[in-house]
């Protein structure tokens, strides 16, 4: 299964890396691998889809991101156009297979403009320029 980067997703639902570093860090998510503590975090396209739908009913509508994010994974599970009673005379409907192919052309375009962060100490073989340089 492809996994995507924070930078990645985050370039790919127009949201700052902050906002989906806190979303994750409090709240799970469907789709997100996450190891250990120093290992980053890495998200199937199901997180992704959740997260763009939960991101939209935060800036859209207010709903808090938790509620969001509920609400999305409920839209997802259902698939083709999905739709929730809020209350009698309320609803959301959301076409989650078109939110995929958008999403899954959002998230090849984000791929491009994100490098892969390098983690941890470089080989011993690279080492930072910035050092002093012996006399010869």
């Amino acid at each position: 299964m492809r996994a995507y980067t924070i930078a990645t997703v985050a370039v790919t639902l127009g949201v700052p890396t902050k906002w989906l570093d806190n979303a994750l860090s409090r709240f799970a998510v469907r789709g997100v691998i996450q190891a250990r503590q120093g290992v980053s975090r890495r998200l199937g396209p199901q997180a992704v889809i959740i997260l763009h739908i939960a991101s939209e009913l935060n800036r859209v509508l207010g709903v808090s991101v938790g509620d969001a994010l509920s609400l999305a994974d409920k839209l997802t599970t259902m698939g083709g156009i999905a739709t929730i009673t809020l209350f009698s005379t309320a609803s959301i409907t959301v076409d989650v297979e078109a939110t995929e192919r958008e999403v899954a052309e959002r998230l090849a375009q984000a791929i491009e403009m994100t490098p892969v962060p390098r983690r941890g100490r470089p080989p011993s073989g690279e080492r930072p320029s910035s050092r002093r340089q012996p006399p010869k």
